[in-house]
């Protein structure tokens, strides 16, 4: 990719992606000699990574199926999904109950949950006949922790969530003694995030630093994994983690149809939207403090797999990024909850943006860059120095 920068110093001038509608409000992005940005490219490299024909596709899945009822025999599950009540995590259970595998269903509460997020998950793991176990954090625990980040005045307020939510699983993986992970996160529609929207999903050391700087509850339940917890899991304990939907055909669209006519599960009108702190994050405080709006990223990849076109892409983005009344409502209801008085909050949204570089990471070392590095390195070449 031949790319256009921009010089040190100079003013940058509004840009789209001729491909996507990636634009310039990503602040890292990258354009080639004919205007596509290095989402597009970063996307066509991933898909040729982990999707292929069909046929290789179905021996690949129906691989991967024996060997989870292989390690599965003799316990009363052989895999563990996490489920939010959103499209692709039910799609993923409803997809195991196709594949005849025996899932235990794990759903976070972390006190965001909407109402029809509650009945989706009950009603769809009811028919699909899935056990479900909900962990429920410690309300005070995490309403600080979600503070501490608002304080911190970076994009990643979304981060301590993400990261429980692993937790849990590997916690639950390890309580069964199951070895597999399948989670719903997929190149074809979710393939293009920028990294300068939210990062840290599991660096412990960002959270803890963050907390320690703004927190005032200590975090004595809060479902948490060092950079080390991980790779032992894997390593030692041998927990494997896939993306099952990359191993079909996935299309969102489809999905969605399929889910509401065989589990009558009801939309929530956006991605992720099935918790209310989400929805008012991504169209709220995401949109105004940052400059940054999602649903960029996610009609980006939609575009790129080809389940929608650029037009409808633009003419989807020209919408309300969420209804007005809706907005006000979640605005009121999240100042309320988590304990702010108005002027709190404005006095938090005017604070100065900062970054993850801003505080103490495993992002931020050479650590996490090393393994990064190793981890990329072809197969061969890492069992070699292995030895």
């Amino acid at each position: 990719m031949k790319a256009i920068t921009v010089s040190q110093g100079q003013q940058r001038s509004y840009q789209i992606c001729t491909r996507c509608i990636m634009d310039t409000t990503d602040p890292n992005i990258i354009f080639d000699v004919q205007g596509v940005c290095n989402h597009c490219h970063k996307y066509d490299r991933l898909i040729k990574s982990v999707v292929w024909n069909k046929e290789e596709s179905d021996n690949r899945l129906q691989a991967l199926v024996n060997q989870i009822k292989m390690a599965g025999k003799g316990k009363d599950y052989d895999c563990v999904i996490g489920v939010s009540g959103g499209v692709d995590s039910t799609y993923v259970a409803h997809l195991t109950k196709q594949l005849g595998l025996r899932p235990l269903a794990i759903h976070m509460d972390n006190g965001w949950n909407s109402a029809l997020a509650v009945t989706n998950i009950e009603r769809t793991m009811k028919i699909l006949g899935i056990d479900l176990y909900t962990e429920v954090l410690d309300w005070e625990e995490f309403r600080d922790l979600q503070l501490a980040f608002l304080k911190a005045s970076t994009p990643d307020s979304e981060i301590p969530t993400d990261h429980a939510i692993t937790a849990v699983l590997m916690q639950a993986a390890e309580k069964h003694k199951i070895k597999y992970i399948l989670t719903g996160s997929n190149i074809q529609s979710e393939g293009i995030m920028p990294a300068a929207w939210s990062q840290g999903i599991r660096d412990w050391k960002y959270i803890k630093s963050v907390h320690q700087q703004f927190g005032t509850v200590p975090l004595t339940t809060f479902p948490h994994f060092t950079l080390l917890d991980f790779i032992l899991a894997q390593t030692v304990k041998g927990q494997s983690w896939h993306n099952i939907l990359n191993y079909v055909q996935y299309n969102k669209t489809e999905a969605m149809k399929v889910l509401q006519e065989e589990l009558g599960w009801v939309y929530y009108g956006g991605k992720h939207y099935e918790s209310v702190y989400t929805r008012f994050f991504q169209s709220y405080i995401l949109p105004l403090k940052f400059n940054a709006d999602k649903r960029k990223g996610h009609l980006s990849t939609l575009v790129c797999s080809k389940e929608i076109t650029r037009e409808v892409a633009l003419q989807m983005l020209d919408e309300p990024i969420c209804l007005p009344e809706m907005l006000h409502d979640d605005k009121q209801f999240v100042i309320k909850k988590l304990g702010l008085t108005e002027r709190t909050f404005d006095e938090i949204m005017a604070l100065p943006q900062k970054a993850i570089s801003d505080y103490p990471a495993y992002e931020n070392g050479l650590l996490l860059k090393g393994l990064r590095l190793i981890y990329r390195m072809p197969r061969a070449l890492r069992l070699a120095m292995a030895r």
